[in-house]
């Protein structure tokens, strides 16, 4: 009932509202040299539409009562100026920036990257295209602050500043990515990035808007699935690549088309490749769980282990198997666009087949974790003999070569994403547009094993975003509500978290003023954050009085006998929380291109359900975890979820920015202080199915290490940054790099933060013709927990190289990537398996993209 009477107060509104009247605003948009510039972009504030200037630089926008225009360019500094609808003819000049000045979407204030309060990284154009990669953490991990969470190549997240999953928000023109990529690390996320215009990601108070989920920041992917301009004449594009690394060939198109203010979008991508190739590393075994320290390459000990009395021979590998990707996406959408109203509706697909690397079953025990299942064994399906089984389920056996003996275990992810965009300019004296932005996901992630399907996650998503932008007085800002709504369940052997509801209402304002050369930004955001679930299976403990039970076929050896008794118990559960986020930031231009950001943010945060809920074995990982809510007393599990606090996360960030002439650069320095931070911690406890609990100092074959979340004070500072210098009109370089430092309040570091990195990259470019080559060292990361091992530091070289030419009217782009030239080895220390995965070795990737 409170969306409906919000839709009909946003209807009643644009009913009610009314306008001077409409004039025509003529310009022309020059550069320095008064030379014009065609294609930039036109925007007057509160339409969803941009009008693009002509070869000529000239426009014509229609202009309702008084306004701001605000015309960019990528590559040059952003201009503002107020306008009405007598306003005469205007001649806008645009700088040259030295670094690229791109306009954020998710700002929802229309700010450039150079412009923001916090920090924002923006990959568009060309540029993304050549280097999209599976997943996003792979496609952004180069980034300074950036790194990925690495599950393999195919399943790969972002990591911003040592915070993932939880805390780094995916979201898909503003609206939840939706997957279950936040439940662990082998789950992928369903954002492609050769189907994006451009990728952002944000930090600080811009992230309000989007949930107490972005406390670590937001990755926007932006699409033209809902067209918001006007469409004139068919136009698209036609891009094939392939990787000779993994044999990974891809497809995209893109479509376009028009009339008289409806427009149709089509894209898709379809890529298929294999296993990926590593140079020669060595495989962890039972005896040797630190082998990352011996790396010598030396192929004359290669046969041998060389541990001083092992009996057992070292085993080496040059691939990794079972990280095969097939995976087919489309999104098709429609939309009407007129001077003051844009509406639209879209569909997507996604269906994707990918190997989970190092995702194996220890066949000879049961996986039973106390969650009340269907009659299988605990592996989700029948104790007969898997080769009676083909892979017919699978699709193609020559593209991914599943092993039955290795019993390999692949993800299939289908998800159906509906959305629906409606945009009302009203320009009248304070309420400049109404958005609303509404979607519904449905999304199902099967790991399929032996052709058998074992564990299903599934997540049914809705959400609807509701923003009123307006201006009052000098104040220039959006407010708006934020609801959603999530189902999500697990059904299988490996269905370590309970079937779960989430729903959250919000409410947020974002303002700016600006002061001269000085503008203010404040945000805040009220959520209130519910989680309810039935809680079945949760108390796993020993009998000693095993005369009152037959035991006979469970023999464990024990000074005495026990069984495991597991007391199958139901408890309805709900957590309600309310978060209230502020931020408050500025900007001071204290010189032309010259201007220095600072924002403070706090920012809470309620667990979600894999930090909460979680109690079974998670063989991906191959651990045993606990959520929040569960207490270990003796050798028993409790589920006592008491005390449960937000995780409160106060965070400074302060960045120096200089981005005209020759030589630019950004440079940020961030502290966040976390205040019960919610991480994993090593038990001393490990888990079998036979046995329960049991403490560490009684191993048995197949046990599974025990880790619990927990919450602890933690505060992770560091800095970022990218310098550029223009040599010449074709030659430029730049120096990047990043550093974190991560830790509890107890000094105890914090598990699995990413290698501190430092790069130098070269670029040439001269007419048709642009080349770079860049080399990046990732240091040593030592600064770890108890229970993890050092990862020695490797470095990358990359070169690439494109040139733009016409065949028949059509304009091509050739590109060619060399990555890792030096077939180094290289391991991902936020990696859980960074010892079985690599990263892949020497790769050509060739490529062609027609544009008509």
């Amino acid at each position: 009932m409170f969306k409906q009477s919000l839709i009909s107060l946003s209807v009643s509104a644009v009913m009610l509202s009314t306008s001077a009247y409409a004039g025509e605003l003529s310009g022309k948009v020059v550069d320095n040299n008064n030379l014009p510039i065609s294609n930039a972009n036109v925007h007057l504030h509160g339409k969803s539409q941009t009008i693009k200037t002509d070869d000529n630089g000239n426009f014509t926008i229609a202009v309702d009562a008084a306004s701001e225009l605000h015309v960019s360019k990528n590559n040059f500094i952003d201009q503002r100026l107020d306008v009405n609808p007598d306003s005469p003819f205007v001649t806008v000049t645009l700088t040259p920036s030295s670094i690229e000045s791109i306009v954020v979407y998710a700002s929802a204030l229309h700010k450039s990257n150079m412009e923001m309060a916090s920090p924002v990284t923006v990959v568009s154009g060309d540029k993304l295209k050549n280097s999209a990669k599976p997943t996003l953490g792979e496609t952004l991990k180069d980034l300074p602050g950036i790194n990925a969470s690495y599950f393999g190549p195919v399943s790969s997240s972002p990591i911003i500043r040592g915070l993932d999953g939880p805390r780094v928000k995916i979201t898909q023109n503003g609206l939840d990515s939706s997957d279950a990529s936040r439940i662990g690390p082998d789950h992928a996320n369903t954002n492609d990035a050769l189907s994006a215009e451009q990728i952002e990601v944000l930090r600080g108070p811009a992230t309000l808007l989007y949930g107490s989920g972005a406390i670590g920041g937001v990755v926007n992917v932006v699409d033209n699935r809902i067209p918001t301009d006007i469409v004139e004449a068919p136009q698209g594009a036609v891009d094939y690549s392939h990787d000779t690394n993994s044999n990974t060939n891809t497809v995209a198109a893109l479509f376009e088309a028009g009339h008289n203010g409806f427009n149709f979008h089509f894209d898709g991508v379809k890529r298929k490749g294999g296993d990926y190739e590593t140079p020669s590393f060595k495989l962890p075994g039972d005896h040797d769980e630190h082998h990352e320290d011996e790396h010598d390459h030396d192929h004359e000990e290669h046969g041998h282990d060389e541990h001083e009395g092992e009996e057992h021979a070292a085993e080496y590998a040059e691939k990794v198997d079972n990280t095969f990707i097939d995976s087919e996406v489309f999104n098709i959408g429609t939309s009407y666009v007129t001077d003051h109203m844009t509406v639209g509706f879209s569909y997507g697909s996604i269906e994707t087949d990918y190997g989970i690397p190092a995702h194996s079953h220890d066949h000879g025990h049961d996986h039973d974790h106390g969650h009340d299942h269907d009659e299988h064994d605990e592996h989700g399906h029948d104790e007969h003999d898997h080769d009676e089984h083909d892979h017919d389920d699978h699709g193609d056996e020559d593209a991914h070569d599943h092993e039955e003996e290795n019993h390999n275990v692949f993800a299939r992810v289908k998800q159906d994403r509906w959305q629906a965009l409606f945009n009302y300019s009203l320009h009248n004296n304070w309420l400049e547009s109404i958005q609303v932005r509404a979607g519904y996901t449905d999304y199902e992630h099967a790991e399929i094993e032996a052709g058998m399907v074992g564990t299903v996650f599934k997540n049914e998503t809705t959400e609807l975003r509701t923003n009123f932008e307006h201006r009052i007085g000098e104040w220039h800002g959006i407010f708006g509500y934020h609801y959603s709504d999530s189902d999500y369940e697990a059904q299988g052997a490996e269905a370590f978290t309970p079937a779960t509801n989430t729903t959250t209402h919000a409410f947020y304002v974002l303002e700016e003023r600006e002061f001269g050369d000085f503008t203010l930004e404040l945000g805040a955001r009220v959520e209130n954050y519910e989680l309810s679930s039935r809680i079945t299976g949760t108390h796993i403990g020993h009998e000693e009085d095993h005369d009152e039970h037959d035991h006979e076929e469970h023999d464990h050896d024990h000074d005495h006998e026990e069984a495991l008794v597991k007391t199958t118990q139901i408890t309805d559960y709900t957590l309600d929380m309310t978060n209230v986020s502020a931020s408050v930031g500025g900007v001071y231009t204290y010189a032309p291109g010259h201007n220095v950001a600072v924002s403070l943010s706090r920012s809470e945060r309620a667990p979600l359900t894999a930090e909460l809920l979680s109690n079974g074995l998670h063989i991906a990982t191959s651990t045993y975890e606990l959520g929040l809510g569960y207490h270990i007393e003796g050798t028993e599990i409790h589920f006592e979820p008491t005390d449960i606090e937000k995780e409160t996360a106060t965070n400074l960030d302060v960045s120096f920015r200089r981005f005209i002439g020759d030589f630019g650069y950004t440079v940020n320095f961030f502290y966040n202080d976390i205040a019960d931070f919610y991480y994993q911690e090593k038990t001393n406890y490990f888990f079998t199915s036979e046995h329960g609990l049991e403490v560490a100092d009684h191993e048995h074959e197949g046990a599974r290490d025990v880790y619990q979340f927990v919450s602890q004070d933690a505060k992770l500072y560091g800095l970022e940054f990218d310098v550029h210098y223009q040599i010449n009109d074709f030659n430029r370089v730049k120096v990047f790099g990043d550093h974190l430092r991560a830790k509890l309040d107890n000094g105890q570091n914090l598990p699995r933060i990413p290698s501190n990195k430092l790069g130098v990259s070269y670029g040439y470019e001269k007419g048709p013709f642009s080349a770079d080559m860049t080399i990046t060292r990732y240091l040593e990361q030592d600064k770890i927990t108890s229970y993890e091992t050092e990862t020695k530091g490797y470095t990358l070289v990359d070169a690439s190289m494109s040139y733009d030419f016409a065949v028949k009217g059509i304009d091509m782009v050739g590109y060619l990537n060399l990555e890792n030239l030096t077939d180094e080895l290289g391991f991902v220390h936020s990696s859980f398996i960074k010892d079985q995965a690599p990263l892949p070795g020497r790769n050509v990737k060739l490529g062609i993209r027609a544009y008509f």
